[in-house]
């Protein structure tokens, strides 16, 4: 029996409706906004090593960064990747969608993670900077940072190897293995020490490392820039005149209480290579990561003949200098005098 005219437009309007709500609700799954929804900045997913389905279920929905899961595994399922799960850091942006997400997370996309190294005072703090923004662990970094083998690969020693972390900001991968980053590193201290530099360090008669140490004393001595130089050549002239440096803040590293505002003179006896005050010459490294100006500073230091100086009492920030011992001493006591008006112990 044919069928009637409206019986066959019956069908085919159904059809019709059948094809585009089908094909709405597909555009939904795949293309509808599904991650961070209402949100104004992006966010990180992170698999670790070994991670699988299951860890990602969990890290998304612990960390509140999908709107529906059950959308999201429909189409990982349809697209393979529930068995195509790789480790990685990836960034995920306010609204995004679930074929967006997914077709990086299964190319393995990563988003590179920006690192920064700014003026880190021990190896501690710089491993647990790493731990938090890298996937290894602090202690991973450390193994390496502390034994003589591996750190005399990079020409360095235990005491010295942070110099190899040069202040920038870098991108890695948050896969990237330490032995990796150290190499990363390697070549961007490298790179620092073009022949320009290394020619001005060997003229003061010291090695890049040597420099650096200076470097960091200068640096925690002062952080205006323009009166670097002149602390830069205040050391150098207490090193060529074999006078201890006497650096407080070699002392303040000794103790290992950075929020010490005034070194006293219990603080000096305590008995450490980094203590200017009771061992001559350089201590064994850095006591922070030198930074580019401050390294800079010292290479081409102010020629001059001071050799001591003390923080001007208006706390400017920036120091009195003088070559005669009891004109610092007047200095000195002008500024102990400024502490103590102002509560400073």
């Amino acid at each position: 029996m044919a069928l009637s005219r409206n019986t066959k437009i019956g069908i085919f309007i159904t059809f019709i409706t059948v094809v585009v709500s089908t094909t709405f609700y597909f555009y939904q799954l795949f293309f509808a906004s599904n991650f961070l929804v209402g949100e104004e900045k992006s966010r990180f997913l992170y698999i670790p090593e070994g991670g699988n389905w299951t860890s990602v279920k969990d890290s998304l929905e612990t960390n509140k960064l999908v709107h529906d899961f059950l959308p999201f595994a429909f189409v990982s399922k349809m697209l393979g990747y529930q068995k195509a799960v790789k480790p990685g850091a990836y960034e995920i942006a306010p609204n995004e969608a679930n074929f967006s997400v997914i077709r990086r997370l299964k190319a393995g996309r990563q988003t590179p993670i920006k690192l920064t190294f700014n003026s880190f005072r021990t190896k501690r703090q710089l491993a647990e900077k790493l731990d938090q923004k890298l996937g290894f662990s602090a202690q991973d970094i450390l193994s390496i940072l502390n034994d003589p083998a591996k750190t005399a690969k990079f020409g360095l020693d235990t005491f010295n190897i942070i110099s190899v972390f040069v202040p920038n900001t870098y991108e890695v991968y948050w896969t990237i293995k330490p032995e990796a980053l150290m190499e990363k590193m390697k070549s961007a201290y490298e790179k620092l020490w073009t022949e320009d530099r290394l020619a001005k360090a060997k003229a003061l008669n010291l090695s890049p490392a040597q420099v650096m140490t200076v470097a960091s004393i200068t640096q925690s001595e002062t952080n205006k820039v323009d009166e670097m130089p002149r602390v830069a050549g205040v050391y150098l002239n207490r090193l060529a005149q074999n006078m201890p440096l006497q650096a407080d803040p070699t002392v303040v590293f000794a103790v290992g209480d950075f929020e010490i505002k005034r070194v006293l003179s219990g603080h000096k006896e305590t008995d450490s290579p980094y203590n200017t005050y009771k061992y001559g010459g350089l201590p064994p490294g850095p006591i922070a990561i030198a930074i580019r100006p401050a390294i800079d500073a010292v290479l081409n230091y102010e020629k001059h003949d001071y050799l001591f100086f003390c923080a001007r009492e208006d706390f400017s920030g920036y120091h009195n200098f003088t070559k005669d011992f009891n004109e610092h001493l007047r200095n000195a006591r002008i500024y102990q005098e400024a502490l103590n008006k102002a509560g400073i112990h």
